[in-house]
């Protein structure tokens, strides 16, 4: 048996100019943290020779073709793995909260049935591949940032060059910073989860289209993970907060769905509350709200729970995709 898990990512700066539309003409930059909540894959040779998948639902079936699940089909095909297979899929959080759990059920996939073959991948190769299924096969609107953060773990900046290379380099921040950070910050779940689709299909067709007011969005947004990475690495932690204010407010204007009303109520009695800034995590929409909160976390975590969200307690996760083997 094969057992592997990917982490998921907490965007930390520069969301959204990993998308091909944005990368491909002006570069792209962001943060990204793994955090210790995991997708989890198990891969077992199957005495028959059907192929059994188990996730929300339970399919059985003879040809990799008839698989309904469309990352697992294609996965498979990818991989070559055609019958004699049972794969189990297990997650720590919700699917569709945004924090990347399509893309880290990929790569902890792909991982799983490319040591079921004895062929070994590089990180980089085992990213791509996520990629190449996702944003080429299957056509997601999505860009690069999920399938490196889940295979590479740990705090990194990710820089999308303009032919599709990604740069991987480990944000220099301090253990004591480090820990400052991950002390000062909290997630709380909207309790509605939404697929992140509509909201970039449409900053990609703005994006395309060379929408001035989407691109200076972008572009503030890339400069605001540009300077995020040297404050933190400055140990400059407090400043973090005021930084996450100012993109959400420049995120907000990219599409009319990345908040609503619910959200910005909730938002608006955090910064009353504690916060210094937040944003929804992801696309928008729902999922997860980010906060910086560098004092009164008890006030900010019970005004929260006053409006029925409760905290999601996690911290940095400093490895990305692993396996394990049992006989």
């Amino acid at each position: 048996m094969i057992l592997s898990r990917a982490p998921v990512r907490i965007s930390m700066g520069g969301g959204g100019t990993d998308l091909p539309s944005y990368y491909e003409k002006h570069g792209g930059f962001l943060l990204a943290a793994s955090i210790n909540k995991f997708v989890h894959i198990m891969l077992n040779k199957r005495f028959e020779d059907s192929i059994r998948l188990s996730y929300s639902k339970t399919e059985i079936v003879d040809n990799v073709k008839d698989i309904e699940h469309r990352i697992f089909r294609e996965s498979l095909k990818f991989a070559n793995v055609r019958k004699q297979v049972e794969i189990v899929s297990i997650a720590d959080v919700p699917s569709n909260c945004g924090l990347g759990t399509s893309s880290t059920f990929t790569v902890a996939l792909l991982s799983a049935l490319f040591s079921y073959n004895r062929d070994h991948k590089t990180l980089k190769e085992i990213a791509e591949c996520a990629c190449n299924i996702e944003i080429n096969l299957l056509k997601e609107p999505i860009g690069k940032q999920d399938q490196y953060a889940a295979t590479f773990g740990g705090f990194n900046a990710y820089t999308f060059n303009k032919d599709g290379s990604v740069e991987v380099e480990p944000v220099k921040i301090s253990e004591g910073a480090m820990m400052e950070l991950q002390s000062n910050m909290f997630l709380f779940y909207l309790k509605k989860n939404r697929s992140a689709g509509d909201i970039l299909k449409h900053q990609n067709k703005q994006t395309k289209q060379k929408n001035t007011d989407i691109l200076n969005r972008l572009h503030k947004i890339k400069d605001i993970g540009l300077y995020t990475r040297k404050i933190l690495e400055k140990n400059r932690i407090n400043d973090f907060g005021d930084l996450l204010h100012e993109h959400w407010l420049i995120k907000k204007g990219l599409s009319s769905k990345i908040s609503d009303p619910f959200i910005d109520e909730a938002y608006e009695t955090a910064r009353k509350n504690g916060a210094v800034g937040g944003k929804v995590i992801g696309a928008g929409g729902g999922g997860f709200l980010m906060f910086y909160c560098p004092k009164e976390k008890t006030k900010l975590v019970a005004a929260m729970e006053k409006m029925g969200l409760k905290a999601t307690w996690f911290a940095f996760e400093h490895e990305g995709v692993k396996n394990g083997f049992y006989n």
